[in-house]
């Protein structure tokens, strides 16, 4: 008995020696970077095929690809121009694994829904990227440049609906109003049709149920290149490379517009929770995988963090209201 007590005195001490190394390896608290969240959901709070489900399935993929974490899973849950997935995300208070792909299209609609839970209540995570507006038309369209488009459309605008990706007060929306108030035509004449993402619009511009669309360069980049849809125009202040389209501006019309998307988790978060959250984001930014996509899709980085960008969703809530009301909308 006395032999074996100094021994076992000896294996429980290696056991202490090497056993947390072993243990913490793919917990919950990480490992090397501290980057790995087991179990991590992405929501997209529209339908598939738009820029928010677009960004975030890349995302999750530049984050394996990276070794980041790993299985992170992305599902739609479409509704109400986003606020439907917002509602869900708010009332998912403290759930560290879960974040949100959004952009200006949810500051939009959660004005023109006057939704209950507003980006006020989330946790904001990060801005990701910028990116220019196109406006667009089916390949066989009768309209060949912009100015062919707007001489139509000030003929008689309530004939030639406009199809967006976003609720009215979202990017898809206020770029045809500003659009058609650069051209003299007043924004309440304006045939505007929201559909629920970018996915759900491009077939109604392909079937002819809408004259033009309005949507991101990033989520029509294929279709434009394949020459299934025609691009007229893009509404930022400069072209964009590869694509042949002049800027509004460049054809006569006063608009430079560009929209934004990001990442917001649900609120009651610990202050670990939201760091580690931060922080693989803050990583996947800097990978060469999310260099990589950003250059393919055509967007711009605009990378912002923490409370800068809460008080930037706040100054997008301001600037909504704003535009809206400058409009008469």
């Amino acid at each position: 008995m006395q032999l074996r007590t100094p021994l076992a005195l000896l294996g429980a001490a290696v056991l202490v020696l090497v056993g947390p190394p072993l243990l913490s390896t793919g917990d919950d608290t990480g490992t090397g970077s501290g980057t790995q969240i087991p179990g991590l959901r992405f929501m997209v709070p529209n339908t598939p095929g738009g820029g928010y489900d677009i960004t975030a399935r890349t995302a999750a993929k530049n984050a394996e690809d990276a070794g980041l974490t790993h299985n992170i899973e992305v599902f739609n849950l479409p509704g109400a121009g986003g606020t439907v997935g917002l509602s869900r995300l708010v009332s998912e208070h403290g759930n560290g694994r879960l974040a949100m792909s959004m952009g200006l299209g949810v500051v939009g609609a959660v004005r023109s829904n006057d939704a209950p839970k507003t980006l006020a209540d989330t946790t904001p995570i990060a801005r990701l990227t910028e990116e220019q507006d196109v406006v667009v038309v089916a390949k066989d369209s009768p309209y060949k440049t912009i100015d062919d488009l707007v001489g139509a459309w000030k003929d008689d605008p309530g004939k030639l609906p406009v199809g967006g990706g976003s609720a009215p007060g979202g990017p898809d929306h206020l770029a045809p109003m500003l659009m058609a108030q650069a051209a003299g035509i007043a924004p309440k004449d304006v045939n505007y049709i929201p559909f629920d993402g970018g996915g759900e619009l491009l077939a109604s511009i392909l079937g002819d149920k809408v004259a033009f669309g309005v949507s991101g360069v990033g989520e029509y980049l294929d279709q434009i290149k394949a020459g299934e849809l025609r691009l007229l125009a893009v509404t930022g202040p400069e072209r964009v490379r590869g694509l042949d389209a002049p800027t509004l501006q460049e054809a006569g019309y006063d608009v430079n517009f560009t929209n934004w998307r990001g990442i917001v988790a649900p609120p009651g978060l610990t202050d670990a929770e939201r760091d580690k959250l931060t922080r693989l984001i803050e990583e996947l930014h800097d990978s060469p995988e999310w260099r990589q996509s950003l250059k393919q899709n055509g967007w711009d980085d605009a990378f912002l963090t923490g409370d800068a960008f809460g008080d930037f969703l706040d100054a997008q809530d301001r600037r909504v209201v704003s535009v809206l009301k400058e409009l008469g909308l």
